[in-house]
């Protein structure tokens, strides 16, 4: 890899950490990134060394959000000991189930979520401790460590964001506490997938710890910018991660074939 390819893929890998940190997406820019980086890289081997970086920054990003707020255990751990398994699970079958299949239904969903984000605009911004019901945690625990997670281990990208609304929407965090219980949850999503795509040998080990440096300066710093400004920045990177989101998945479906 040249050195210009591989500046701009360690410069990506801090960026992603920063989103992910702050909301989740982040591998929206580093799985493009690293497809371009290294053409003809195979598409499991890319997921996978995304899954190296990614899990050194989610867990720097969780320390730092445990570190310095409350954390909803009895959802995120539960949550996230589902994922590790559930995530697995997605890694061994995300070579048998083209993207494709999947970019309808994550495009319906994904616009819905910014269309509920803007009508409601104090989703989020202010938590509600009502919502969260017996019932409700169950349903949230399945939604994040079954759903999410098996999402996360086949195709990705998104997947932060997704477990964030589900906190915010399900058990009525607001986005600094959903956001927090979100990096323990892909901590663990990230871990089920790595040791699938390590053991089938589609991890790139020497870039991917390259990658996870600057990956975890990006996550520590995201998750100390959204701690200090609060659930209204959080809301509005929420925004623009799920807007870019259905740009370049509405690119991949209609554009790119």
């Amino acid at each position: 890899m040249d050195p210009l390819s591989l500046g701009t893929l360690l410069a990506a890998a801090a960026m992603a950490g920063w989103v992910d940190a702050v909301v989740g997406g982040g591998g929206l820019l580093l799985l493009p990134a690293l497809l371009v980086a290294a053409p003809g890289l195979p598409v499991a081997t890319a997921l996978g060394t995304n899954k190296l970086a990614a899990i050194f920054g989610t867990s720097t990003a969780a320390v730092t959000y445990a570190r310095r707020t409350k954390v909803d255990w009895v959802v995120a751990g539960p949550s996230a000991g589902l994922a590790v398994v559930t995530a697995g699970l997605g890694a061994a079958l995300a070579g048998a189930v083209p993207a494709g299949a999947y970019r309808p239904v994550v495009l319906v969903v994904l616009v819905a979520v910014a269309v509920l984000v803007l009508c409601r605009p104090r989703l989020g911004v202010v938590a509600q401790p009502a919502r969260r019901t017996r019932g409700r945690v169950v349903v949230a625990v399945a939604v994040a460590g079954l759903g999410v997670a098996l999402y996360d281990g086949l195709i990705g990208p998104g997947t932060g964001t997704f477990l964030v609304l589900a906190f915010t929407g399900l058990v009525g965090a607001d986005f600094v506490h959903g956001s927090a219980m979100a990096k323990v949850v892909n901590a663990g999503t990230n871990l089920g997938a790595l040791v699938v795509f390590g053991a089938t040998g589609h991890v790139w080990w020497l870039l991917g710890a390259g990658m996870a440096v600057c990956n975890v300066a990006g996550a520590a710093l995201g998750a100390r910018m959204a701690l200090r400004r609060g659930s209204g920045f959080v809301r509005v990177v929420l925004l623009v991660v799920v807007l870019a989101l259905v740009a370049k998945l509405g690119h991949d479906q209609w554009l790119a074939g």
